[in-house]
């Protein structure tokens, strides 16, 4: 099996669906919320933190085991694996509905297989053992979340915050790339990381010839965490 690796944008526009309660839909329903998603969890129980969040209004909990019809108009499917009747019912209707869906550790009931995810402000990593070895994609975003730190979500603020500048500043699209090339490769993201803000400021504007930028919230929880 080779995944084509694609990143789902929109989601809150879309309906969502986890069936299951326990540690593992837990996982999957803040994924989900971290995207705005809208998401609608169907099972007897759930974890705490999953009946904090249906009591906050987070999403919609319908208290009950899953139901053929449940999945109408569902966009992404996510199952905690329960027997195989249900397994084979949720695949089954979901298939019908052109749903995306993913029966966890059931790689037979599923369309897509969700990645190992690293996230850092607007970097998001995923990583992927096409389902031989789960285990290992744990170990591998372990240590790239040692590897990507709070920097990378700063430095990526910066970046946004440019590029509407850095097309005027630069309208020819050749020397625009070369001046983000030069962003990437430079000092900037070392200097975050270890709390020089002025320097990596004074360096962005040198290598952009933009004005500093303000100092995004998330420099100040980089800052705080040194």
């Amino acid at each position: 099996m080779k995944p084509y690796p694609i990143f789902l944008i929109g989601l809150e526009n879309r309906h969502c669906i986890v069936i299951g309660g326990g540690h593992e839909a837990e996982n999957k329903v803040r994924g989900l919320l971290d995207c705005n998603a809208t998401v609608t969890v169907i099972h007897r129980s759930l974890t705490p933190e999953l009946e904090a969040w249906a009591d906050e209004g987070r999403f919609t909990w319908l208290q009950r085991p899953y139901q053929p019809g449940d999945l109408h108009g569902a966009f992404l499917i996510i199952a905690e694996r329960a027997d195989p009747d249900t397994n084979a019912r949720i695949w089954a209707e979901a298939e019908a509905e052109g749903a995306l869906v993913n029966v966890m550790d059931d790689v037979a009931h599923c369309n897509f297989v969700a990645g190992s995810v690293v996230r850092q402000g607007h970097l998001t990593v995923s990583i992927s053992t096409s389902g031989a070895a789960p285990t290992l994609a744990v170990r591998l975003r372990q240590k790239m979340e040692r590897e990507f730190g709070p920097e990378y979500a700063t430095f990526l603020e910066w970046m946004q915050q440019l590029r509407t500048p850095m097309s005027k500043q630069y309208p020819a699209f050749g020397e625009r790339r070369e001046r983000w090339y030069e962003l990437v490769d430079s000092d900037i993201l070392a200097l975050i990381r270890d709390g020089r803000f002025d320097l990596a400021r004074q360096r962005l504007t040198e290598i952009s010839g933009i004005e500093p930028l303000t100092t995004p919230a998330a420099s100040q929880k980089a800052k705080a965490g040194q």
